[in-house]
């Protein structure tokens, strides 16, 4: 959503310097992290309360080994006026782990022939993209895979401050007002010429799935994905700005000594971000995604086949394929990272090439208050995921 740009453009300042360092630096070159030792249970709430140490306020976090067995854990504490603890099956933002939802949806109807990711945007939205964007050119892979160089400064935020978070919280914005505002401005570069995030992408994204089916895009996220997987706690909160219960409060640090901001209540959901989730759910999508329950094998190669992305993402080595990054593990292999973040949350996901072992991290705070607090919790969110996908069985 729209505060992950916020992020991305601090992390480049922050590896400019050499605090990129940070991601890499709690796990070892050859496997996981050193934790404490004890069992995977035992290394699982270390790693969450390490998110809690670099000032997150709650965390959730979930792994589901290859062997089936799931574990949790949770630190921090769920609000801070009260200081009550934080829920293992608490609902939260996802933010733009939405996107890889879409992605499905969209790849899905591919393969029934509704429609190709070769497909032009003019082909199915005429006249909507302008203002020397070329429709023709940009295809739908382009959008899934942020490629098509849509301009995405115009794409409406609820961060940046307190102030404007207090001021913006409640506006609605339809598909068609954003994808306007983004049309009066010149394309951040040529279709393919390389790999930008563009929130405003999948806003075009969700008005071409329900041009092409004759439903509300979330209508279709719904019937191809959560009801098939029985997600029966994700759910679309339109202009809805609450979570129901249980859930933690999400919190944000602005700016540099200022106090945490309750950025709990909301109204931010279109195609790029905004469903609700918890952890135990994601995991099933997660799992689901890559091995073969949603997608056939064909979709499934679509899905994983990235363009680089340099140092638009704090990863070392990451890769963007449709609607989810990829990166390197220090173990070996790849773990791929439907992830997102949202006002008050950060999420996290990774999920082996098999769809075997998988992880849910759930982070109810975002520090905006300098690169090195942010580079710092995801260098923690990071270790865990690291951690859990490389360590042996017990």
């Amino acid at each position: 959503m729209g505060d992950t740009r916020t992020t991305r453009s601090r992390a480049r300042r922050a590896a400019a310097l050499g605090i990129a360092v940070l991601i890499a630096g709690p796990v070892a070159a050859g496997g996981a992290a050193a934790a404490p030792g004890g069992t995977a249970g035992d290394r699982l709430r270390h790693d969450a309360e390490a998110i809690t140490a670099t000032g997150v306020t709650g965390v959730q976090a979930r792994v589901t080994g290859a062997d089936g067995r799931v574990r949790t854990a949770t630190a921090g504490v769920a609000d801070l006026r009260t200081g009550r603890q934080v829920p293992p099956d608490g609902h939260f933002r996802i933010g733009s782990t939405n996107k890889t939802l879409v992605a499905a949806v969209v790849l899905q109807l591919a393969s029934e022939g509704a429609l190709s990711l070769d497909d032009s945007v003019e082909e199915w939205l005429p006249g909507v993209v302008g203002g020397g964007h070329d429709g023709d050119r940009i295809t739908l892979r382009a959008l899934l895979q942020h490629t098509g160089g849509v301009y995405d400064g115009a794409y409406p935020s609820r961060g940046g401050s307190a102030a404007h978070y207090y001021a913006s919280r409640y506006d609605v914005h339809t598909p068609e007002e954003i994808v306007a505002a983004a049309m009066r401005h010149d394309p951040a570069f040529p279709p393919g010429a390389r790999w930008g995030y563009s929130n405003t992408g999948y806003v075009l994204l969700g008005m071409v799935v329900e041009r092409a089916t004759g439903r509300a895009w979330h209508a279709e996220v719904a019937d191809r994905v959560l009801t098939p997987l029985g997600m029966r706690n994700t759910y679309w909160p339109g202009r809805s700005p609450s979570l129901p219960l249980p859930h933690a409060r999400g919190y944000t640090r602005f700016a540099p000594g200022e106090d945490l901001v309750d950025t709990t209540r909301l109204i931010d959901a279109d195609a790029s971000g905004g469903y609700v989730s918890t952890t135990a759910d994601l995991d099933r999508f997660a799992r689901a995604l890559f091995d073969g329950t949603l997608l056939d094998e064909a979709q499934l190669a679509e899905l994983t086949r990235t363009v680089p992305v340099g140092d638009e993402a704090p990863w070392p080595g990451a890769g963007y394929g449709l609607g989810l990054f990829s990166r390197p593990l220090p173990c070996g292999g790849t773990v791929w990272i439907p992830s997102g973040d949202q006002i008050g949350w950060r999420t996290r996901v990774g999920v082996g090439a098999d769809g075997r072992r998988s992880v849910v991290v759930s982070m109810s705070t975002q520090l905006h208050d300098s690169a090195e607090s942010t580079l710092r919790q995801e260098a923690a969110a990071t270790a865990l995921i690291d951690n859990a996908l490389c360590a042996e069985e017990d």
